[in-house]
């Protein structure tokens, strides 16, 4: 468990294709490519080793609509799987922010809205009391996080697709750094869970 005052972990966490993308080309918001690989025991259990330390979650605007949109409605749904209604729960109930320059306020419970750069927000909260900071699948924080070396265990879910374009998610000019294995596993699909440490 994470210290309680000061020096939050951030921890991200994005699926990737094989060829290093995190979106298709021609449709950003399609993640039809991913759904397979996403509702797997791996996957499941990947994603609660992530969120169960976590006190806080930090969405891009499109993220925050798309999961606090969705989510909310697994915890009611019949059949669902029991990892999938804990995340639902702790998304609704966790303290979370938004980066976004287009929301005045905040549609959800527990919500702040923050229009400032990534890395100034994310290192204020790293100085607050709590368990770790999670950006649960938003690419742009990610990718500013990186950016700015503030991201202390990268979690990637590699799968078994080449998507042959779209965005990256690891761009030329980041910080060098050397990265420590923290956690591998492969599902019976092919997909790979993969955690890094930064080595600091």
């Amino acid at each position: 468990m994470t210290e309680q005052t000061g020096d939050r972990r951030v921890v991200t966490n994005l699926a990737v294709s094989l060829d290093g993308r995190y979106a298709k080309p021609d449709n950003h918001l399609d993640m039809s490519w991913v759904m397979p690989y996403a509702v797997t025991d791996v996957a499941r259990d990947h994603l609660t080793s992530l969120w169960e330390p976590a006190t806080t979650a930090v969405l891009g605007r499109v993220n925050a609509e798309g999961f606090l949109g969705f989510w909310p409605t697994v915890i009611d749904m019949e059949g669902a799987d029991p990892r999938d209604v804990g995340f639902a729960k702790w998304l609704v109930d966790v303290d979370k922010v938004v980066l976004s320059s287009t929301l005045d306020e905040a549609p959800w419970e527990r919500t702040t809205i923050e229009d400032r750069p990534t890395a100034e927000v994310v290192a204020e909260l790293k100085e607050t009391g709590g368990g770790d900071i999670l950006v649960p699948s938003s690419p742009s924080v990610i990718k500013a996080l990186l950016a700015a070396d503030l991201v202390d265990r990268l979690a990637v879910t590699v799968f078994p697709v080449v998507l042959g374009g779209g965005p990256r998610l690891f761009d030329d000019g980041l910080p060098a750094g050397q990265w420590m294995m923290a956690g591998q596993t492969a599902g019976e699909l092919g997909e790979l869970m993969l955690a890094y440490d930064r080595v600091r």
